[in-house]
């Protein structure tokens, strides 16, 4: 029987959602959890490898407000029963990860290859003042930023293009070559959201482009330096990259 799940979790002190030798992840919190409450349900061949299969990546430091992920058990049990049980395994690992959604799927689901789209949120919280209360939930930029400006700059993102301006230098995506569906940029008080979705991601390319406006926004950049970045395929053009705090993962679709 396989499982999608839509997990949430707060990145802060984890390596990323995949699988690490030496820290704390998301999946690896996960799996822990299958094996404590399914040992004898989870199958013996499938456990030589992942267990719990993610539509996507997040890096250190990344938070999931929807990720989703799915596992195979040779059991068929409740929806609601499952979400229970993880959710208790993961409360006695400390795990800052929860279950919030179970459902029965076709063996022909996958998590990441069946997925139609991803979105992200990025949040900024842009005052003078350092916060207390969202420390590792934003990325706090103390000078104003000129939002409208932020705006203009961010429409010659849109559509189909060459990123590799906004490519980190590990990605392993075959194409620079991506389609950014959409790239929202919404100021409510002193928090700046930026709402972007597209099929699939470069390494970095949410977090590059939000430090590269960012830059417009203070200054730094103008409006046709995007465009002129965007148009060189040079990382070393581009602005800084956005720090993890800032980034959720907020929806996949199918």
């Amino acid at each position: 029987m396989r499982y999608k799940i839509v997990v949430e979790y707060d990145g802060t002190n984890l390596l990323g959602w995949q699988w690490q030798p030496d820290g704390n992840s998301a999946q690896g919190f996960l799996e822990a959890a299958l094996h404590r409450a399914f040992e004898k349900f989870i199958d013996a061949d499938a456990d030589k490898g992942a267990l719990v299969f993610g539509a996507g990546r997040t890096d250190a430091g990344v938070h999931a407000l929807a990720q989703v992920a799915h596992f195979d058990l040779n059991l068929n049990i409740e929806d609601w029963k499952l979400r229970e049980a993880l959710d208790a395994n993961l409360r006695d690992l400390e795990a800052p990860v929860s279950v919030i959604e179970v459902e029965k799927v076709n063996d022909d689901f996958h998590a990441r290859f069946s997925a139609k789209g991803r979105g992200y949120i990025y949040r900024i919280l842009n005052r003078r003042a350092p916060t207390v209360l969202l420390k590792n939930r934003v990325w706090w930029v103390p000078v104003p930023l000129d939002v409208e400006k932020m705006k203009q700059a961010s429409k010659c993102l849109l559509g189909k293009h060459n990123f590799t301006s906004f490519r980190a230098a590990a990605c392993q995506a075959k194409s620079p070559i991506k389609t950014l569906d959409k790239l929202d940029i919404i100021q409510d008080g002193e928090e700046i959201r930026f709402e972007v979705e597209a099929r699939s991601f470069l390494h970095h390319q949410v977090r590059n482009f939000v430090g590269t406006l960012k830059m417009v926004g203070d200054g730094h950049l103008t409006v046709e330096d995007v465009k002129r970045i965007l148009e060189a395929k040079d990382r070393k053009q581009a602005g800084v990259t956005a720090p993890a705090e800032g980034l959720y993962l907020s929806k996949v679709w199918y």
